[in-house]
């Protein structure tokens, strides 16, 4: 395993070779929560701020996201097969397919649809079913064990360590994982059927926050351990908006262990302008201010 420095990217992963002048095409399947920073709410301008063009695909509708007392839930499942019929028959191309939130167990054979229809589209999976060593309220087991399937074939697979629990049915390990705890929880997800995997947010009491990456090839024991200051505060939000700006810096031609890097900076910055905000501990991380540094490092990378 390697700990992150400038070298760890010289025999980084490319997934997707981009002419600079073009703008790749990114279907994100979210929900859309109305009030609270999460899911398309963050997906749609951090993946712009990196150069892509969104096309969403809401898997639900909230008032707001699940850590509020009081929201509404819509599933949207009944609405998506017309919707994805009418982009079929205007023609609409793909570059990659990025799911999180899902509504509904049924919706994991409409992204598989997506996945047939564009064959050549990277398949970016963030399973969102929780946190903290729980399930989200809305999701079920039968939920849970239709979006392991994503796994299979996925390009990139970003669970965290409630999420890697229930994709593999390990029991949940906590935050704080040895370096031989992490390379074994990544040969589990690599064995579901991902080319690669991040694990984010292990946490050994340090004042550092890891993630990991890995891919199919060199398995856990090559991976590249990727390390970012703690901040004394947690935000609801920062994984949609960790895995966002990771897959817009994979969509602008970037290795995928540059791109984690890339997205656990700029999570870091949206964390620290997040706490000058009013109600932050309810409304999640506010990244606005950025994004243009989001943009600023992926020029950069390129």
């Amino acid at each position: 395993m390697t700990t992150f420095d400038e070298t760890s990217f010289d025999d980084d992963v490319t997934l997707f070779e981009r002419d600079p002048r073009y703008i790749p095409r990114v279907a994100a399947v979210h929900d859309m929560c109305g009030y609270g920073k999460c899911s398309l709410t963050a997906a749609i301008p951090i993946l712009s701020a990196a150069g892509c063009d969104v096309c969403p695909v809401p898997t639900a509708l909230f008032s707001a996201h699940t850590m509020f007392k009081d929201y509404t839930f819509n599933d949207t499942t009944a609405m998506l097969p017309a919707y994805l019929d009418a982009w079929r028959k205007e023609g609409v191309e793909l570059d990659g397919v990025y799911s999180g939130f899902l509504g509904s167990a049924e919706q994991v054979a409409l992204i598989q649809r997506l996945y047939r229809e564009y064959p050549k589209a990277l398949r970016l999976v963030d399973p969102v079913m929780g946190d903290g060593g729980r399930m989200y309220p809305t999701y079920t087991e039968e939920l849970c064990r239709a979006t392991a399937e994503l796994a299979r074939g996925a390009d990139v697979l970003m669970p965290n360590l409630t999420e890697a629990s229930l994709l593999t049915g390990r029991e949940y390990p906590g935050r704080n994982l040895s370096e031989d705890e992490a390379r074994d929880w990544l040969d589990a997800l690599l064995d579901l059927g991902a080319r690669n995997v991040v694990l984010k947010g292990i946490d050994r009491g340090d004042g550092m926050l890891r993630n990991y990456v890995a891919n199919a090839e060199t398995g856990g024991e090559g991976a590249i351990e990727l390390t970012h200051e703690k901040l004394p505060y947690m935000i609801h939000g920062t994984g949609d908006a960790f895995a966002s700006a990771l897959c817009g810096a994979v969509m602008a031609g970037l290795g995928l262990a540059r791109s984690a890097y890339i997205a656990g900076q700029f999570v870091r910055s949206a964390m620290r302008h997040t706490r000058d905000q009013p109600h932050f501990e309810e409304r999640g991380v506010s990244f606005e201010l950025s994004l243009g540094e989001l943009t600023g490092l992926v020029d950069q990378a390129r």
